[in-house]
């Protein structure tokens, strides 16, 4: 298998971990906001043979220094670029991560190749109807202190979903989401940097999809909330030329529920536009 080099960058205000590893055009991964990088450890051994592949912990996950106040993440991702000499890449982000790469291809059209968008939800995008099952508690289970039952309902919101019990999702999946997401929930960085964003995109990049000219896939689990169902379709319909693929028995981490089949998604599209 390709050799992986890890290290950390400089940023202004903290350090940012990233791993390196294959060689070819690069790809960059950019993790869910409740998790970090290992998210992708199921894509990195196919992905690292077909690609020079960049994965990165944001500030406030994983092995990232903290965050203390609201950050404009784009620009983390913009430094990262930058200081490990990338001139153009694809970016593949899932639920913020996804956020933040389209916003990223807005401002830099020039450093972008494609898109890959995961259970993403433009800026901007207006969320109609009820909040997913947990969230109220989730949120006050925050303002209480009380970390593993805030952690406990992030693992039901998003890894098991609306339409799954615990006991019907893989206890690896649920296990390993949950060793990530207790470093962000201990970190408090959804209360301190993610729920106020700093210089969000304005306008917001919900009403400038069609200014997307890479090619885009866009990759969705079919027991996600609905409004993120919903938000790939406008996605799939605004931004021109754009892909879609639905990956049943999955919820909002679908490349950890159903690697084989996200994996051989990412790479045939990847393959096609090469």
């Amino acid at each position: 298998m390709p050799k992986t080099t890890t290290g950390h960058v400089n940023l202004n205000d903290g350090k940012l971990y990233y791993e390196v590893g294959g060689e070819g055009e690069t790809l960059v991964l950019n993790h869910a906001g409740f998790v970090d990088s290992g998210m992708w450890d199921s894509q990195w051994d196919d992905l690292t043979r077909h690609y020079h592949v960049i994965r990165f912990d944001m500030r406030g996950y994983g092995k990232s220094d903290d965050v203390s106040a609201p950050i404009v993440r784009r620009e983390d991702l913009h430094r990262l670029l930058q200081l490990l000499n990338v001139e153009r890449a694809h970016l593949l982000g899932c639920s913020m991560g996804g956020e933040i790469v389209v916003d990223f291809a807005l401002e830099h059209p020039e450093m972008v190749s494609s898109l890959i968008l995961v259970s993403t939800v433009p800026g901007g995008f207006e969320m109609q109807g009820a909040p997913p099952q947990n969230l109220l508690d989730m949120m006050e289970a925050v303002k209480e202190g009380n970390l593993e039952r805030a952690s406990e309902l992030q693992i039901r919101i998003w890894v098991d979903g609306d339409y799954r019990k615990p006991e019907q999702v893989d206890p690896a999946v649920r296990q390993r989401a949950a060793e990530m997401n207790r470093i962000a929930v201990a970190n408090g960085t959804w209360t301190k940097a993610d729920m106020q964003p700093a210089s969000p995109l304005d306008p917001p990049a919900a009403k400038r999809l069609n200014e997307i000219q890479c090619p885009t896939l866009i990759i969705v689990g079919a027991l996600d909330n609905p409004e993120i169902l919903r938000a790939a379709d406008v996605m799939a319909s605004e931004i021109p030329n754009a892909q879609k693929v639905i990956i049943s028995d999955a919820a909002h981490v679908p490349n950890m529920d159903k690697s084989a089949e996200f994996n051989q998604a990412v790479l045939s599209f990847l393959q096609g536009i090469s």
